[in-house]
């Protein structure tokens, strides 16, 4: 009976999140109709662009890589208690680290420049979070706050330096001045699964680190002890768990991941740090890894189905020429929506009078959900 309520509330849990999408993209389409397009033509360029063959799937695949990674951190730092907005400036810090040390070694050999590009990137986005998992566990600094005014001060950085001290030198000796910093030695880039499309080992790489994540979260004291921080601090304090450490060091892994996004996507896709290199993958990592319920392993499909949702936004607005806003302010929604879903999942008992007031029929039997289950889920 217990496993049978356990599947009821896995299958509702799912339901939410899928309504939630559909809810997101429905309202979405009101924004479509005042830009005077279709629809319907929208959205079956959307769904249907990512399928449209190699080049489809395999960008797809390309733009789900620092989803995953970004994802897998902010579901270590989110099951520790403390939510971390700020994969974007983390992500940023991760990539002009990388690229600062690959650029100033140039002569190294790979076998030693490549470990090196790719800790240089998650020491700096572990530094970028680790700021405000401190100022949240010693000054009690809202990590909201903090996280976003960080993003804040990454995008002025990074417009600094690739604009001025990290600018290629060609483009200063051409007179361009276009922000973007030199190509990094192509002995590190990251190579090709499938020749001829963008697709790179990057992935291999992420569906690797969510094992290792589930592991350490799940398997290990340490891994414990965080998401006992999270699911109840106080019992937590109680059973003499240092917890505001705990929120330090989530933060230090879930900036970690998102520097090492960053590295990756600069060695992978654009082999240089260029304007706008985020792309907004911080944020979609919170999409990510709600809807991967705060799982490493659930973070995989989440993101490769974020990978085709973003790729098909962008075949949508193409094929039906609506301005880029509707396009992000669609996927603003999405993010908005299942955020705000979050809070029916993450209070099963508001959730089942919800729909005992639908249908008794269709509530799932069983109590609610206490916080040890939290700790084990």
């Amino acid at each position: 009976m217990k496993k049978h309520t356990g599947a009821s509330d896995s299958l509702l849990q799912v339901g939410v999140l899928v309504g939630a999408l559909v809810l997101a993209l429905l309202v979405g389409a009101g924004l479509i109709l005042l830009a005077r397009a279709s629809p319907i033509a929208a959205y079956k360029a959307m769904f249907t662009g990512p399928f449209s063959g190699r080049y489809g799937i395999t960008e797809s695949l390309v733009k789900a890589t620092p989803l995953l990674l970004i994802g897998l951190g902010i579901v270590i730092s989110f099951r520790s208690g403390i939510l971390n907005i700020g994969g974007e400036g983390q992500m940023i810090a991760g990539s002009l680290a990388g690229a600062a040390v690959a650029l100033a070694l140039p002569g190294w050999p790979a076998v030693a420049l490549l470990p090196l590009t790719m800790i240089a990137g998650i020491l700096a986005g572990a530094v970028w979070g680790g700021i405000a998992g401190w100022l949240k566990a010693c000054l009690s600094v809202n990590e909201i706050l903090s996280t976003v005014m960080l993003n804040q001060i990454a995008f002025q950085l990074n417009l600094y330096l690739i604009r001025g001290p990290m600018i290629d030198p060609q483009e200063v000796a051409y007179g361009t001045g276009c922000p973007q910093t030199a190509l990094l030695p192509r002995s590190i880039w990251l190579p090709r699964i499938i020749r001829g499309t963008r697709f790179h080992w990057g992935l291999v790489i992420a569906v690797a680190f969510a094992v290792l994540v589930y592991v350490f979260l799940w398997r290990t004291t340490i891994g414990y002890r965080m998401r006992a921080s999270g699911a109840g601090p106080q019992a937590a304090r109680a059973a003499g768990i240092g917890v505001e450490n705990y929120q330090i060091l989530a933060m230090a892994f879930a900036g970690g991941f998102a520097g090492l996004a960053g590295v990756v996507e600069v060695l992978g896709v654009h082999h240089r740090v260029l304007e706008g290199l985020s792309g907004g993958y911080g944020f979609s990592g919170i999409v990510v890894a709600l809807f991967g319920r705060l799982h490493p392993l659930g973070c995989i499909p989440a993101s490769i189905l974020f990978g085709m949702l973003t790729l098909g936004a962008d075949m949508m607005q193409r094929a039906v020429s609506i301005p880029a806003a509707i396009v992000m302010a669609i996927q603003g929604l999405v993010v908005l929506f299942v955020v705000g879903s979050d809070l029916l999942i993450r209070q099963p008992d508001l959730l089942r009078r919800r729909l005992r007031m639908v249908g008794p029929s269709i509530a799932p039997a069983g109590g609610a959900a206490g916080g040890n289950k939290e700790v084990n889920s």
